[in-house]
């Protein structure tokens, strides 16, 4: 054993001279670095950086190993490391995204594979839940609906529109039942539970549907790791896995073999996603249905509009582009930390 002489130290992440040194030595490997992780460790040996890895929620990243040391057991010690410091917080259960070449390493150390994405990425996990149990939960909370075919969407809904609801309408009326998955990441304007009430509240007159959480395997670009990918890579790896972990997993788990989606003249990650379902899907006998999205005054509904009419206080276009729920919420006193919040950002989501 090579490194018996080697010392672990949690990086300060407000050090910027800490930071720049694991910035420097990950660059090496071609992996970023930011500051949006909840911790960091480095292995030194005689003031030298040789190892080093972080971790963000239950995503373990940013693990890497001095080229002269591989293969000495340094990929183990910085995995329990972090681990052990994540059990400190009350995490016990973990993610690892990595290139597919370094996949055998993690399963050697008892992380399962879920998901790859040829060329670009495998998604791992070890410890206490997994995707199977994940899928008998969810496959639970829908045993009240309807017998029959099953459908499925996965929205946003930042904030829920007309458009939303024109296509869960339309997957309701075409299927005996109907779930609806919304994203739980808080990586929007509107947080998670505003989302979840008003897609709730805005489908509450329909009896064959049901309204989920998302959960964290849904993925979502907050938890992907973009430090290893770039550009058009990112979004492919990103919409490869989600297509395939919903296909292989969660789809069976709950019955469904119809997935329904609106058409995305706008966004490209979105529309990434929807070729993604059109491309991977049907290998697992899901029929995908793309809804063109419905307008007003020749433009088509979308969340990104509301929200530009929100910072405009153009009220009478907002009355034309959400549901009477969403129109009551947005006019109540709860959502103007919101609002103001959507006036003073530069996000686009």
């Amino acid at each position: 054993m090579q490194w018996a002489n080697i010392e672990e130290r949690e990086i300060n992440l407000s050090n910027a001279r800490q930071v720049t040194v694991v910035r420097d030595f990950l660059a090496r490997f071609s992996l970023t670095f930011n500051e949006r992780v909840d911790y960091t460790v480095a292995f030194y040996r005689e003031n030298a950086i040789v190892a080093t890895g972080s971790f963000a929620g239950e995503v373990l990243r940013n693990i890497a190993i001095d080229e002269s040391l591989q293969g000495e057991g340094l990929t183990a010690a910085v995995v329990s490391h972090l681990m052990r410091e994540a059990v400190q917080r009350g995490i016990y259960h973990y993610f690892i995204f990595t290139k597919p070449d370094k996949a055998h390493l993690f399963c050697g150390l008892g992380f399962k594979e879920i998901a790859s994405a040829m060329p670009y990425a495998v998604l791992l996990e070890a410890g206490m839940g997994s995707i199977n149990t994940y899928c008998l939960e969810m496959a639970k909370q829908t045993m009240t609906l309807p017998p029959g075919r099953r459908a499925c969407l996965v929205v946003n809904c930042n904030p829920f529109t007309l458009g939303h609801q024109a296509v869960i309408a339309k997957a309701a009326a075409e299927n005996p039942g109907v779930v609806v998955l919304v994203v739980s990441e808080e990586g929007s304007l509107f947080p998670f539970a505003v989302r979840m009430s008003l897609v709730q509240a805005g489908v509450a007159g329909y009896d064959n549907v049901v309204v989920l959480p998302g959960g964290k395997y849904i993925v979502s670009a907050a938890t992907f790791p973009g430090y290893f990918t770039r550009g058009d890579e990112t979004v492919a790896a990103q919409t490869k896995l989600d297509a395939t972990i919903f296909a292989k997993y969660i789809a069976p788990a709950m019955g469904i073999t119809h997935r329904y989606v609106g058409d995305e003249p706008y966004c490209a990650v979105t529309r990434a996603y929807n070729q993604a379902m059109l491309a991977i899907l049907p290998q697992y006998d899901i029929t995908v249905h793309e809804m063109p999205r419905i307008g007003i005054n020749g433009s088509s509904i979308s969340a990104s509009r509301v929200r530009e009419a929100l910072r405009q206080d153009e009220w009478d276009e907002i009355r034309t582009l959400v549901p009477d729920t969403t129109y009551q919420y947005l006019r109540s006193p709860e959502a103007f930390p919101i609002i103001e919040k959507i006036k003073t950002s530069q996000s686009r989501h």
